[in-house]
């Protein structure tokens, strides 16, 4: 069963990263996403559950490079596409203009 508090915080998430997509700028994919996090663009990583371990740490570990914050989404890839707007699964994305949504200041970076 999930708590009204997760259920409260994963709407909030959802609705920012709706925000995002609607006024902002960003890539969604894990090879889209690397390529901003060398080039230095990236502000946020936003990474599904079921991502595999080695992309998920190869992603992190290029993140603490590039001074990037990671978020760790709590649902699955289905999930996170749907949250996106999109009709296809998205396993991360990166926020590099996060447009009029406060997603950055807001996400709990862990």
């Amino acid at each position: 069963m999930v708590s009204k508090k997760s259920k409260k915080s994963q709407e909030s998430i959802n609705t920012r990263l709706a925000l995002v997509m609607k006024s902002g700028k960003y890539t969604l994919g894990y090879k889209s996403t690397r390529k901003c996090l060398r080039s230095g663009k990236a502000k946020l990583v936003i990474v599904s559950t079921n991502t595999p371990a080695v992309r998920r740490s190869e992603v992190e570990y290029c993140a603490m490079l590039a001074k990037c914050g990671v978020h760790k989404y709590s649902g699955n890839n289905v999930e996170l596409g749907t949250a996106c707007g999109k009709y296809f699964r998205v396993s991360m994305l990166a926020v590099v203009d996060p447009g009029d949504s406060d997603i950055i200041k807001t996400m709990p970076t862990e």
